[in-house]
């Protein structure tokens, strides 16, 4: 009984003794390995200058953000667009089927949910093998068997940059879409059923039942998920690098992203200076996203709660229904 006292009582007093293992790993495998990258920026290292390289200062910087013929810009657009494509369809397809699996009318919803999971729990390696033999190959894939059953030509969907893209993109849904479904499932399900019945009552078809009900609520329970596949999506590179870039395979695309542009200065360019300055700027550009969207995010978690509550509220005087019936 006085062992455990004393304990608690050394616990009060010296907390940063609970603390200091985690706060041992945290700087063993985080802050460390962001500061050596920070260091390796600022000097001249190479395959050339391995033992012997000296600071430079912001030489890498300048060169990676001062000339607009670097790649680097170029390759941050590429990234830009990229995240936003992609997370557009990610959330609008995502959402809508969801709601399809969420129909009463729909039977064996266990079976689809089940299906969908096997996309996203097959290693990122294994599928993207897959895709790129079994779908995109020019002399035996699948999409070019389905083109010349129905009279068309083979194209060689990895040969150049917008189809490359689309070709990625179209992969990336496969691997990536099932979780965003779970989770719009898991949001839709925390719903209160009550709320469609009152604005149901109201005279609101489907389209206003989850315009001023279903989507204020989904919101907030989303906005972590979104946030977090924006990133994840943001500096992917297992993707786009296999599927055309990959050394002793090139497919003849050149899309690159900062991550891939990062990786090639780094492993093909020998220059690791520039790849660890381009690295801490991309560090530099999630740090502030995060900022920004944690913020936002915080914000839409105060008033997420009421706000399915204000838009029914709103939404029930336009109602052609709900006005008639007041007047009567």
């Amino acid at each position: 009984m006085k062992s455990s006292t004393a304990a608690s009582a050394g616990g009060k007093r010296y907390p940063a003794l609970y603390i200091a293992p985690s706060l041992a790993l945290i700087l063993a495998i985080v802050v460390f390995p962001i500061v050596y990258t920070a260091y390796i920026s600022l000097t001249n290292m190479n395959l050339y200058h391995w033992a012997d390289f000296h600071v430079i200062g912001l030489g890498n910087y300048a060169r990676a953000l001062g000339k607009l013929d670097s790649g680097f810009f170029g390759a941050l657009w590429t990234t830009l667009i990229w995240t936003v494509v992609n997370m557009a369809l990610q959330l609008a397809l995502g959402f809508l089927i969801a709601l399809g699996l969420n129909s009463r009318r729909l039977r064996a919803k266990r079976l689809f949910k089940t299906l969908l999971m096997f996309p996203w729990a097959m290693p990122a390696y294994v599928s993207i093998l897959i895709w790129r033999v079994g779908v995109y190959n020019t002399e035996f894939g699948l999409l070019n068997r389905v083109l010349t059953q129905v009279g068309l030509e083979k194209v060689q969907v990895l040969a150049s940059n917008i189809p490359a893209f689309f070709a990625c993109l179209a992969l990336n849904l496969w691997m990536a879409l099932p979780f965003m479904i779970m989770m719009f499932d898991g949001a839709l399900k925390a719903i209160d059923r009550c709320l469609f019945e009152s604005v149901y009552l109201d005279g609101a078809g489907f389209i206003r039942q989850n315009l001023y009900v279903t989507v204020p609520c989904v919101v907030p329970i989303m906005a972590p998920a979104a946030v977090m596949t924006t990133f994840i999506t943001f500096k992917q590179f297992d993707i786009l690098y296999l599927l055309t870039m990959q050394k002793g395979s090139l497919t003849g695309a050149t899309l690159e992203t900062v991550i891939t542009y990062a990786h090639n200065n780094a492993f093909v360019s020998n220059n690791y200076g520039l790849s660890a300055a381009v690295s801490i700027v991309i560090f530099g550009i999630i740090v502030l996203l995060s900022l920004l969207t944690n913020r936002s995010v915080r914000e839409d978690g105060e008033r997420g709660s009421g706000q399915a509550r204000v838009k029914r509220g709103r939404m029930a005087p336009v109602l052609p229904g709900a006005v008639d019936g007041q007047r009567k």
